[in-house]
C-alpha cells in the first residue's frame, strides 16, 4: 500500500491520479479537502486530511502502509508568509513523518527533491531540503530519493513565472545574472514515472538519491528566447547581478501576492541545475520528452 504525501500538490495530483488509472488505490494526504478535490480524479484513491507539521494527523493515512512518497514541500517558488514556511514544512514536517512511518511500521520511503540537493548556508531553503533528505537517510528505514532540474507541464510554477514576466514588462524582460546559469527541464510526467518506478522496484534504488533531468539543456537565456517565440513577445534581455536580483525579488514578495521570482529561488541561479544528459535512460529506462516538443504542443500558461 502507498501513501502519497502532497498528494493535491503538482507533482502529487499526478502521482495519485496514474496510480489509479494503472489499478492502486494509493492513500492521498492532503491539507484540505476540497482544494484536493478539484486536483484529483473522483476515485481511485483513499483521501485523508492531515499536515505533516501536525504529527497526529497523519496516523489513520499511514493504516496498512509499506511504502511512503514524500511530495509535501513547500518550493521555492512560493513565497514565506501566514501557512506558508519553509523550515517548519520542509524540515520539521519531514522528521514528523518520519516518526510517524516508523510508528505505523511502514518499510520505505522515498522522496521528491530537487537537483543539487547538498548542505547548504545554515537556515537556507537549500539547507532546509538537504536536512529534510538526511532525516529520511538516518530513518533506519529504507529510503530513495529523486532530484530533478526544474518541472515543465501545465501549471509548472518556473515556466509559469517567466512567462508571467515576459508579458508584465514591455519591451524588456530582466535576467538573473547573465543568464548562462544552465537548466536541464524534466517534464513533470516523466518524474511520476520515475518515482513509481522507485516505489515498484525498491531493489533497484534503495539507499540512492538520485538526479535526474530531461534531454536537453539550455541556458537561462535560452529558456526567456523559447518562451518569448512561443509566446510571440520580443522582449530584450537585460542582465542583471545577482545582488541587484535578489533585491528585486525581495520587493517582489512585498508587493506580489504570487511574485514570478522569491529569494529562495535566486539558490537555483547559483550552481548548474543540469545531471547526466541520459540519467533518466540510465536510470529508469525511457526516454524523458523535452521541453521543445511540450512546448510545439502546448502554448505557456
Amino acid at each position: 500500500m502507498l501513501l502519497v504525501t502532497g498528494a493535491s500538490g503538482f507533482v502529487g495530483s499526478r502521482l495519485v491520479t496514474r496510480l489509479a488509472q494503472e489499478g492502486e488505490r494509493p492513500h492521498a494526504l492532503v491539507r484540505n479537502a476540497d482544494k484536493a478535490k478539484k486536483s484529483l480524479p473522483a476515485e481511485g484513491y483513499d483521501l485523508y486530511v492531515g499536515d505533516t507539521t501536525l504529527p497526529s494527523t497523519m496516523d489513520a493515512a499511514l493504516v496498512g502502509v509499506d511504502t511512503v512518497i514524500h511530495a509535501a514541500f513547500v518550493t521555492a517558488d512560493r513565497k514565506q508568509g501566514p501557512g506558508v514556511d519553509y523550515y517548519k514544512t520542509n524540515v520539521l514536517g519531514t522528521r514528523n513523518l518520519v516518526a510517524a512511518a516508523q510508528r505505523a511500521g511502514v518499510q520505505r520511503i522515498i522522496v521528491l527533491t530537487g537537483l543539487g540537493t547538498k548542505p547548504a548556508k545554515p537556515g537556507s531553503y537549500m539547507q532546509g531540503r538537504y536536512e529534510a533528505v538526511q532525516s529520511v537517510r538516518e530513518s533506519g528505514l529504507a529510503w530513495s530519493a529523486l532530484g530533478p532540474s526544474i518541472l515543465f507541464g501545465q501549471g509548472a510554477a518556473f515556466f509559469k513565472g517567466l512567462s508571467d514576466l515576459i508579458r508584465s514588462i514591455p519591451g524588456v524582460v530582466p535576467m538573473i545574472g547573465n543568464g548562462k546559469v544552465e537548466f536541464q527541464p524534466i517534464w513533470v510526467e516523466d518524474v511520476v514515472t520515475c518515482l513509481i518506478k522507485m516505489a515498484r522496484e525498491p531493489e533497484r534504488y534503495d539507499g540512492r538519491l538520485i538526479d535526474v533531468g530531461g534531454p536537453e539543456v539550455y541556458t537561462y537565456a535560452q529558456i526567456l528566447d523559447l518562451l518569448m517565440a512561443k509566446l510571440h513577445k520580443q522582449r530584450v534581455k537585460v542582465p542583471g547581478p545577482m545582488p541587484l536580483a535578489s533585491l528585486g525579488a525581495g520587493v517582489m514578495e512585498l508587493i506580489l501576492p504570487k511574485p514570478p521570482v522569491t529569494r529562495a529561488a535566486m539558490a537555483l541561479f547559483e550552481f548548474p541545475n543540469v545531471t547526466e544528459i541520459h540519467a533518466v535512460e540510465k536510470y529508469f529506462g525511457f526516454t524523458p520528452r523535452s521541453l521543445k516538443s511540450y512546448l510545439d504542443e502546448n502554448p505557456p500558461d
